[in-house]
């Protein structure tokens, strides 16, 4: 019998980061995720964590730098605010390439905005948000089950390719409470060796020295070119994506995070009705799932994107789509959640603008 536990999210979160052999958090509360500090000031110091509330966002980020540095599996957490202060910390991070896990519980914006939970910070985290080019890779929950597994993988990618990533949620599933189980995991199965880390000097090798200021630009478009080869091989081995009523689709809609819980309701609203509609709903938001969801489009009348926000991951899906099928976006601003019957409308919307051909009879 499977031991569940009746959970919020961002304490499954936290439960997760401590049996994923996390051994430093630093962060600052902010709503709606304080519950993450809170959660392993009392349980993560007590089961052996370093656990310290900085004096702010900037501060926290730039202990994740040196933490990381020395080999440590070390995670932040924050909401929208409080990651745009952590940004030039991020992409020092990103060009020293280490590894951490940064948890987004995303809040309603633009400013200090609202509590309620939005998708207002997808630019941010798909495209870097920092200076420079770099990418996180961004892992996009839409359970509380998800909320604790993707802590797992968070920190298997994160060491596997020396790249910080990011959890992108939002406030409804750092709040609201559901079953989740944890799996059986050995840390010693899953950390590597780290002969880059400043843990001391051996004799035997030279000293490690970790930074991301390099003066000669041609030095510094060697690590430009190093990371940009690792992203193409993050985004030809790491895409992740759910596909649910694909294969006899008629219409397309493109959803993630808690909009594509919704959208999946719509889905089945929409089939009762005798719309073939199908839904992608991306798990890694970098590397995106470009390929699917052209492949689909290939296929389809139309394409729905939804959001909450003014209009974002709808870009790369217009992208993505390259003109194959008419891209449609319907978003819900400022911490406003999107009803399955408003998705549904604009589904039909949409089919009206483009009936899905029917092919000729044939006698």
């Amino acid at each position: 019998m499977n031991d569940f536990r009746l959970m919020k999210g961002n304490e499954a979160l936290a439960e997760a980061a401590i049996s994923a052999g996390c051994r430093a958090y630093f962060g600052y509360p902010i709503t709606p995720q304080s519950e993450i500090l809170e959660y392993l000031t009392d349980e993560g110091r007590r089961r052996g964590m370093i656990v310290l509330q900085a004096e702010s966002e900037v501060a926290a980020i730039n202990m994740i730098y040196g933490a990381a540095g020395a080999g440590a599996r070390v995670m932040t957490s924050s909401s929208s605010p409080g990651i745009s202060l952590m940004q030039e910390g991020l992409s020092y991070i990103a060009s020293a390439e280490l590894p951490c896990l940064v948890v987004n519980v995303n809040r309603g914006g633009p400013g200090l905005g609202t509590i309620q939970p939005a998708q207002g910070d997808y630019f941010q985290a798909t495209k870097g948000g920092g200076h420079g080019d770099y990418h996180l890779i961004v892992l996009a929950p839409s359970s509380v089950q998800e909320m604790a597994e993707f802590v797992y993988d968070g920190f298997d990618l994160a060491d596997r390719y020396r790249n910080p990533v990011m959890i992108l949620a939002d406030g409804a599933l750092g709040q609201m409470m559901e079953k989740v189980e944890f799996p059986e995991y050995r840390v010693e199965d899953h950390v590597p060796p780290k002969p880059w880390a400043t843990v001391g000097k051996p004799p035997e090798r030279p000293a490690n020295i970790i930074t991301s200021l390099h003066i000669q630009p041609e030095k510094m478009e060697q690590i430009n070119l190093r990371l940009q080869e690792k992203y193409r091989v993050i985004e030809s081995r790491e895409v992740r994506y759910e596909a649910i009523h694909t294969d006899d689709a008629e219409y397309l809609i493109v959803a993630y995070g808690l909009v594509a819980r919704i959208a999946h309701k719509a889905v089945e609203v929409a089939r009762a009705e005798g719309i073939r509609v199908g839904l992608i709903r991306p798990i890694t938001l970098y590397p995106f799932p470009s390929g699917p969801i052209r492949s689909i489009a290939k296929k389809v009348a139309g394409v729905l994107t939804v959001e909450m926000n003014a209009g974002q991951m709808v870009e790369d899906v217009r992208l993505a789509v390259n003109g194959k099928a008419p891209v449609s976006f319907y978003g819900r601003m400022g911490g406003v959640i999107p009803a399955p019957e408003e998705i549904v409308r604009e589904l039909k919307t949409l089919a009206a603008a483009h009936p899905h051909a029917q092919p000729a009879e044939t006698y």
